[in-house]
């Protein structure tokens, strides 16, 4: 099969840094679906995983976590899916990705595709909606209406990426918060706002002033999307006491988050491969996760991230995927559709 993948970790503008490849279709294990792959979208993790580094694949490294197909085979332990449905997952890290024709991916991790939505704007979907949906409603533990007595405020920093178009959603449509969003640029601060952001402060400059500015103290939750190093200590301070900050970008240097203990105040983290890597016991939340991200794509509540789309799937234009993505610029999802 077709597939787009690695053997070096190579600079972006490297010939070599991706490469076209003919590999072996894999077969699905009991849990497994093996999905012929239609759509695929490219996230930050891609990059990270391809940065440049010592480390040489014997054989080659397929990349890619977001995905729409169609499932062909079932793995002999399958309940939940039949052959010629129609799939969406973002997958597992420590198997092989979904940048090539054919994938195995473990059906609790997999959901129904949205009905109203193309392959490629249901690409755009899977690894930023299960993180957004997690870190919001998992790890800051935010209550859905109607239990939410008042609306209480969430500063979402980074509100113009993948997870923030997502989180920004989620957090105004489906749980009622007031959604402070952070963004740098006339055209990401639009974005936010088009998105259901109450109020746009600029993370380039002081984002603690900004928010006091607009007569807040302090604010529920704090969602952490770009650069936990520089912005953890306005998280520390405007978080309110007994609220919680979540993050999903790995520190470089220590936190100070000693603060949060008067407050009485959490501090998490978020990555949505935890549940696949460990094979956790309640793995199979995914599937519903995606299941209920998909119903809420069919009834208008949300809306897909996809920014621009290219043609086919392959080497050069995963190419340009990567180094859009590394130029930090970007505005939603860039998915590339057909092998």
């Amino acid at each position: 099969m077709k597939a787009v993948a690695l053997t070096h970790y190579l600079p972006i503008d490297h010939p070599d840094a991706l490469l076209d490849v003919d590999i072996s279709t894999p077969a699905p294990g009991p849990h497994d679906l093996l999905v012929k792959v239609e759509a695929i979208a490219v996230n930050p993790v891609d990059t990270k995983v391809r940065a440049p580094k010592d480390k040489v694949e014997a054989e080659p490294k397929v990349l890619g976590w977001d995905a729409v197909g169609t499932v062909v085979e079932i793995g002999s332990a399958v309940s939940l899916f039949k052959v010629g449905e129609a799939v969406y997952y973002a997958g597992d890290i420590t198997r092989q990705g979904c940048n090539s024709e054919y994938q195995v991916v473990d059906e609790r991790i997999v959901g129904h595709k949205p009905k109203t939505l193309s392959a490629a704007e249901a690409a755009a979907l899977p690894l930023t909606a299960i993180t957004a949906w997690e870190s919001l409603f998992d790890r800051l533990k935010v209550e859905a209406p109607p239990n939410v007595k008042k609306p209480k405020a969430i500063l979402i920093i980074g509100g113009a990426g993948g997870v923030g178009s997502i989180a920004i959603q989620l957090a105004a449509k489906v749980a009622g918060l007031h959604v402070i969003a952070t963004a740098s640029r006339p055209e990401s601060a639009a974005w936010c706002r088009e998105l259901g952001a109450h109020d746009i402060v600029d993370h380039s400059v002081d984002i603690v002033s900004q928010v006091k500015a607009l007569n807040l103290e302090y604010v529920d939750y704090v969602l952490i999307l770009n650069n936990t190093d520089q912005h953890c200590p306005a998280a520390v301070r405007l978080v309110v006491p007994q609220g919680a900050i979540c993050s999903i970008v790995e520190n470089n240097h220590l936190l100070d988050i000693a603060p949060l203990k008067n407050k009485s105040a959490s501090f998490t983290w978020e990555l949505m491969f935890t549940r696949a890597m460990y094979k956790t016991e309640d793995m199979i939340k995914q599937h519903y996760l995606l299941n209920e991200i998909a119903r809420l794509a069919d009834h208008g509540i949300l809306r897909t991230t996809l920014a621009q789309t290219l043609t086919p799937i392959n080497a050069s234009n995963l190419k340009k995927a990567h180094a859009a993505l590394e130029s930090g610029r970007t505005i939603g999802k860039i998915v590339l559709e057909g092998f």
